[in-house]
């Protein structure tokens, strides 16, 4: 299976940064400042064009377990960003597993071996006082320069960098020198950017900037690569609400296995099962207060619920090579006479498995328990269907199939 791989996790890192706003308050393209920063530090040290994709990668990736992470603190402010009369050592034990589950997901991706440990490090101070208590000579190079990169971002705006910003900035990390960072990594940073930034990190120059510098690559991938990966594209959108922390991945494999049930080949399954676990990637921008409401939405909340589709539809379609799955993915919502969203296509405008990925989500989602419903049985769900396909709504063909395909399951 080929595609973009840089495509897709940047699209996934701008899907995350809207979870980062709502809950830290950090502008959107935090993902993509860091790794920017980062590749720009890398260059000036002297690394080659394979070890900057590599860099640029991780740093988008950097943060991709935060809604996981978030799912187990009890209010906001998070305590990544610390609270009044927390000691350093419970600051530091509650960053840790934000780290460990960053780094456990990136473990999917096929250079790993390249980028170990950077996501698991990337919280580390150069004395040795960060989340586990290591110092910048045990610190991976490329944790180091993110962990730079991140801190800049956290502590200002870096969007449009002034003269007075940016001696604010250098004022700043000469104050660190030491504590939090190493005499070498303010010195890469002064190398990489010798003047203020004006206008060099704002999204459309960063974006430029990064595709132009590294080779933009059209690579092939394994299905257990696409699988891996999938899998924690499906986890990071999950997490963004309880009640559906298993919805994307159970589409993703009744997806793949309704393919291999009518006849697929091993890489058209694999595609399903990618574009059932990007189906939803648009809920990262949904307000969690909509999510997680446990009782049934208002008109006026449901209308915002429903703009996730098409912005799963504006975050995906930057993926070059996946244009297929990427209309499976988003138009899940549709219906074939007309009434569905977010384009509001017919039958004729639907294809195969366009409409697979409709049934597969209804499905899923009536085997599902909600706040405001109890979850039904296989027959109860098929039989919902039926009703639809009389309606006019979905596939006949694929109903059918896949009252076969999943019959006996409780």
């Amino acid at each position: 299976m080929r595609f973009y791989l840089n495509d897709m996790l940047y699209a996934i890192s701008y899907a995350l940064d809207n979870v980062e706003r709502e809950y830290r308050g950090i502008s959107l393209h935090h993902a993509e400042r860091v790794a920017y920063m980062s590749v720009q530090m890398g260059r000036a040290y002297g690394l080659d064009t394979t070890a900057l994709m590599n860099l640029a990668v991780v740093g988008v990736l950097h943060d991709n377990a935060f809604t996981e992470y978030y799912k187990m603190l009890d209010k906001i402010p998070t305590l990544m960003d610390g609270r009044p009369g927390m000691s350093p050592d419970e600051m530091a034990a509650a960053i840790r597993p934000h780290c460990e589950m960053g780094e456990r997901n990136v473990k999917v991706l096929p250079f790993y071996s390249d980028i170990k440990n950077a996501v698991l490090f990337h919280h580390e101070n150069a004395d040795g006082s960060g989340a586990f208590g290591i110092s910048a000579d045990e610190t991976p190079l490329y944790a180091r320069l993110l962990q730079l990169s991140d801190q800049l971002d956290n502590q200002f705006i870096l969007e449009y960098v002034d003269e007075h910003t940016y001696k604010k900035i250098i004022d700043y990390l000469e104050e660190n020198v030491d504590h939090l960072f190493t005499r070498e990594m303010v010195d890469l940073f002064r190398s990489a950017f010798p003047e203020p930034m004006k206008g060099t990190l704002s999204y459309a120059m960063i974006r430029q900037m990064l595709q132009g510098d590294l080779p933009h690559v059209l690579e092939e991938y394994n299905a257990a690569d696409v699988r891996g990966l999938a899998t924690v594209i499906a986890r990071i959108i999950d997490y963004k609400s309880k009640f559906t922390c298993t919805h994307s991945l159970g589409i993703a494999r009744k997806s793949s296995e309704m393919g291999h049930y009518l006849g697929y080949d091993e890489e058209l399954c694999t595609k399903l099962y990618l574009a059932g676990a990007l189906h939803d990637v648009g809920k990262l921008t949904i307000p969690s207060d909509i999510l997680e409401k446990p009782d049934r939405l208002t008109e006026r909340e449901f209308s915002v619920m429903k703009t996730h589709a098409i912005a799963s539809w504006n975050i995906l379609r930057t993926i070059d090579g996946l244009d297929d799955v990427v209309d499976w993915a988003c138009m899940h919502h549709e219906k074939l006479n007309g009434s569905g969203y977010p384009f509001g296509r017919t039958a004729d405008q639907l294809c195969r498995n366009a409409r697979l990925l409709c049934c597969t989500d209804i499905y899923q989602a009536l085997r599902e328990e909600r706040p405001y419903k109890e979850a039904i049985s296989h027959d109860q769900a098929i039989s919902v269907m039926r009703e639809m396909v009389a309606n006019g709504l979905i596939d006949a063909e694929l109903t059918e199939a896949m009252d076969k395909c999943f019959s006996g399951r409780n």
